[in-house]
């Protein structure tokens, strides 16, 4: 795409002459490195939403020379890498969620990442004493925690079977902002501050994110041209340069033998990674979960994710009670109970499909729904956790049978990102990736400009085998993210997703029953407080939320978590972007105003 290297070259020269890296530069020219952030962007031909502004204008420039969703999706996901590298990048892995305009259908991507085939069952187990290693800062920190990437598989996959332009061309964008920096925002730092410890455990990780021993201050450029060479190599060889020869060999040095520091306290266990475990890698193509909502079709991301099961069996839930008769408590209250009860049945049988028999079809069936919410007292909470549905036995009619209590306790973090992309033929995409942790397992890959995940922490710490999501060679940890499409009609309505762990399921359906049940616009849904009841005693929630309605809800038996908590208030839930198709052709974007410094939403045309 000529054009856009031509735009982003007279950037990146500009940028030459004017500043180097850790240099201050001014508001004039922070609009240059299209900086600027708008929460949300109205329009036509294309739109975009990211967390972004970085990854968004890249998504927008392809967009503006004729490529299409997948296109962009993969340009701006690899910009994320360069300006998001705590939250995703080559070293992880994700979901892509597509809807193909032409057959009015949608597909679907698993870019999750894989144990790898020696992985032991006592892999999170310390030798030196017998009991599991303390979870954060040591097992997440670590070799043993990566598992084997699935991002780039998922970014060619994506382009061969819906894209029109080859590797090289999407990743062009992002090279350029990696040769150029970006512009060190509060949130940058923070995360890095919030990480250094970790950092400074590896040599690769402290030289690249932590240049001369200090962090890097905002307003400066920061610049990765390790990423950049390293993007080049894809663009130049394609995937199989990552899953094959030399860069998989440093990968599995980097694993096997991570590049500890002399000062380091941390343990840092080894990994496991082979390179035959990255050259078997494969992305797997997939048929979504599909719930029927308001007379809305809901189309989401299948298990290995547990997240387009436990939303749709959500909102199977409260499908039958009228939440827009309600008040603010009384449909507050039912969304709460309803995320319990779908997460007592996520504990209960999810995992990975190729190891587990996944109940996918169970989950999601409107029968086994309705009999679910028999369980919710309209106004009373239920005593956590509750007890998960039995799937063999249903038939919608109250009372439902309960089945054995799981033992769960969830490992996933708050980090990841999200993006959301349609085109002016109405393809549309909703793509959540992610390297796990912030700073993912800590570990840059010497020389190579790019963080490694600790995927591998999404597994249950101590292998049961009743437990479905327990360590197993080769398989993929169960997940939270949820990218979803919402058709109305046949056409596309809604697309969203978010980050957050397993805060992605709940952030997801409020969003949702913000939108279509609350009577709220999409970008007043997404800036709405936010609670997530994950079947646990307490609900984490942000104070905005607790501050507006928890004397309402509290008399009803719903606890929020305080500070120490196991499930601590959060002082933000997810970051979540959306993009709303309205009836005459407008797209609506939407980004978060504010979480994680506000997100980035762009159109192709503000006017026809």
């Amino acid at each position: 795409m000529p054009n856009v290297r031509r735009r982003l070259a007279a950037v990146t020269a500009a940028v030459t002459m004017s500043v180097t890296s850790g240099a201050v530069i001014s508001p004039a020219f922070a609009d240059q490195l299209e900086t600027k952030k708008t929460a949300t962007a109205t329009g036509y031909g294309g739109a975009v939403s990211t967390v972004d502004p970085e990854a968004s204008a890249a998504a927008i420039e392809v967009l503006r020379e004729g490529g299409n969703a997948a296109d962009a999706a993969v340009a701006a996901a690899a910009t994320l890498g360069v300006t998001e590298p705590y939250s995703a990048g080559i070293g992880g892995g994700g979901y892509f969620l597509f809807y193909n305009a032409k057959t009015g259908r949608v597909g679907t991507i698993d870019g999750r990442e894989t144990a790898p085939a020696a992985m032991p069952r006592d892999a999170f187990i310390d030798p030196a004493t017998g009991k599991p290693y303390n979870f954060t800062p040591e097992l997440v920190t670590s070799g043993v925690s990566v598992g084997v990437p699935g991002t780039p598989a998922t970014w060619e996959r994506a382009l061969k079977r819906w894209g029109t332009l080859d590797l090289d061309d999407a990743l062009e964008p992002a090279i350029e902002v990696a040769d150029r920096g970006f512009l060190v925002d509060e949130t940058f730092r923070q995360q890095t501050k919030d990480n250094e410890n970790r950092f400074r455990a590896f040599t690769s990780t402290s030289k690249l994110f932590l240049p001369g021993g200090k962090l890097p201050a905002v307003g400066s450029v920061f610049k990765s041209p390790d990423l950049a060479k390293t993007y080049r190599l894809l663009a130049d060889k394609g995937t199989r340069a990552f899953y094959h020869g030399q860069l998989a060999k440093e990968i599995v040095a980097a694993v096997k033998a991570p590049p500890k520091t002399a000062t380091t306290k941390l343990p840092v266990p080894a990994g496991h990674m082979t390179t035959a475990d990255l050259a078997a890698y494969r992305s797997l193509d997939q048929a979504p979960t599909h719930v029927e909502y308001r007379g809305l079709d809901v189309y989401g991301m299948a298990p290995s994710s547990s997240g387009g099961t436990t939303v749709g069996e959500s909102l199977n839930i409260l499908d039958t009670f009228n939440l827009s008769g309600m008040s603010t408590p009384d449909a507050l209250h039912h969304y709460l109970e309803a995320s319990a009860l779908a997460f007592a049945d996520r504990g209960k049988y999810l995992g990975d499909p190729a190891f587990v028999d996944v109940p996918t079809r169970a989950l999601t069936d409107p029968l086994f729904g309705k009999e679910r919410s028999c369980r919710i007292d309209p106004k009373r909470a239920a005593v956590k956790p509750v007890a998960p549905g039995d799937v063999s036995t249903y038939d919608g009619v109250c009372p439902a049978a309960a089945a054995a209590l799981a033992d769960e306790k969830d490992t996933e973090n708050i980090s990841t990102t999200n993006l959301t992309v349609a085109d002016k033929w109405g393809n549309v995409v909703e793509y959540t990736l992610t390297i796990e942790q912030t700073g993912g397992s800590g570990i840059v890959v010497p020389g190579r400009g790019f963080l490694l995940n600790n995927e591998l922490t999404d597994f249950s710490t101590v292998y049961d085998p009743k437990d479905p999501n327990r360590i197993e060679p080769g398989k993929r940890p169960r997940s939270s993210m949820s990218p979803t499409i919402i058709l109305k009609d046949e056409e596309p309505f809604l697309a969203l997703g978010s980050p957050g762990g397993s805060t992605i399921i709940t952030t997801v359906l409020q969003t949702i029953m913000n939108r279509v049940d609350r009577g709220m616009s999409i970008s007043e849904a997404i800036a709405a407080p936010r609670a997530a009841q994950r079947n646990t005693a307490n609900i984490s929630a942000e104070q905005e939320f607790i501050d507006a309605y928890a004397p309402d809800l509290e008399p009803r038996g719903h606890v929020f978590a305080k500070a120490g908590d196991s499930f601590t208030s959060l002082p933000e839930i997810g970051a979540a972007t959306a993009i709303e198709f309205k009836r005459d052709g407008r797209m609506v974007a939407a980004a978060e105003p504010v979480r994680r410094g506000g997100g980035s939403a762009m159109v192709v045309k503000p006017a026809r």
